[in-house]
C-alpha cells in the first residue's frame, strides 16, 4: 500500500537502539495505545552530549523507522544540536516518507522534545493545548506547530502530519478554523464541542477482528480462500488475501465490494480496505 524507501525498510527490520535506558537523563512519552500510535524514546547526557538514546515504539513500520533513525541521529549532538532537530530531518534521514505517514516523523520529533524537556526540568506548552481530534488526542498547538513547521495548506495536509481529523473526521471544520487563522495570522480562539464517543484505535482494531472471524473469514474458506488483517492505520484497514483468494482475478471485487461492505456496517461507515502489496 505505501512506497518505503530502502531506509525506511532496512531502519523497520533491523531498529537500532530499541529498549530503554536505565536511569535516563530525560524521558520523552508521546502517543498512546488507544490513538494507534506511542513512542517512549529515553536519552543519555553527559557534559551537554546525548551519548545514548533509546525507543520502543507501538505503531506502524514508518513509526519503528523514524524512532530507530532518530536516535541513529541524536547520538553525539548537544542537546542544543538536537533540540533543532525537526519532523523533516527525520524524514530526510530515511531518504522520505509517504505523505500519508509524514506524523511518524512529527511523533518522533514530539518525543525527542519531550525527553530534553524532562531533561531540563521544564513543561511543554504543548501539553496544555486544547483537545481538537479526540480520536487522536492531539492539541490545537500541536496543529499550529505543525501548519507553521511544515509550511501546511490544507485539512488533508495536517492530517497527514498530525493524524488529527484521520478517524471521525468530526474535527475538520476546528481544523479549518485553525488553519485558517494560523496562515493570516490570527489568535487561535478556543471552542468548547459537545463530547461525542467515539471508538479508539485499539477499538476499532478489535471489532474488526471480530467481523472477520465471525461473517468474512468462514465465507472465504469456504471457496478455499482466506483474508488476514494487516494493520489499521484511521479509516485504513490494510488486508492480505490467502489462498485462493490470492489468485483471483475477482480480488479487488471481493475486498470492495464484500470485505469493505461488510466492515463499514458493522464496525464505522468510513473506513477503507485494500490490500497489502506483496
Amino acid at each position: 500500500m505505501w512506497d518505503y524507501t530502502d531506509k525506511v525498510k532496512d531502519h523497520f527490520l533491523h531498529p537500532r537502539n530499541v529498549g530503554e535506558i536505565e536511569n535516563p537523563s530525560g524521558l520523552g512519552e508521546v502517543g498512546s495505545l488507544s490513538c494507534g500510535d506511542a513512542l517512549k524514546l529515553s536519552i543519555k547526557v553527559e557534559d551537554g552530549i546525548i551519548t545514548e538514546a533509546r525507543f520502543k515504539t507501538f505503531g506502524c513500520a514508518s513509526a519503528i523507522a523514524s524512532s530507530s533513525a532518530l536516535t541513529e541521529m541524536v547520538k553525539g549532538m548537544s542537546v542544543e544540536e538536537a533540540a533543532k532537530i525537526t519532523n523533516q530531518d527525520i524524514a530526510n534521514a530515511l531518504g522520505g516518507l509517504p505523505k500519508e505517514k509524514m506524523h511518524c516523523s512529527v511523533m518522533g520529533r514530539e518525543a525527542l522534545e519531550a525527553a530534553i524537556a524532562n531533561y531540563r526540568g521544564i513543561i511543554l506548552p504543548m501539553a496544555q493545548g486544547e483537545i481538537v481530534c479526540e480520536c487522536f488526542g492531539v492539541t490545537d498547538l500541536e496543529i499550529i506547530q505543525a501548519i507553521k513547521e511544515s509550511n501546511l495548506r490544507s485539512v488533508e495536509e495536517i492530517t497527514n502530519f498530525t493524524k488529527a481529523g484521520g478517524g471521525c473526521g468530526k474535527c475538520e471544520d476546528r481544523l479549518r478554523e485553525i488553519l485558517q487563522a494560523t496562515v493570516n495570522g490570527l489568535p487561535v480562539e478556543p471552542r468548547k464541542e459537545e463530547k461525542v464517543r467515539r471508538l479508539t484505535t485499539l477499538q476499532k482494531i478489535k471489532k474488526i477482528e471480530e467481523v472477520l472471524a465471525r461473517e468474512i473469514q468462514p465465507t472465504l474458506q469456504k471457496d478455499g480462500g482466506n483474508i488476514e488483517l494487516v494493520d489499521v492505520d484511521g479509516d485504513f484497514v490494510t488486508v492480505s488475501l490467502r489462498g485462493a483468494c490470492a489468485s483471483c482475478q475477482a480480488s479487488r471485487t471481493t475486498l470492495k465490494e464484500y470485505v469493505e461492505k461488510k466492515l463499514r456496517e458493522q464496525v464505522i461507515d468510513t473506513l477503507i480496505v485494500e490490500e497489502a502489496k506483496p
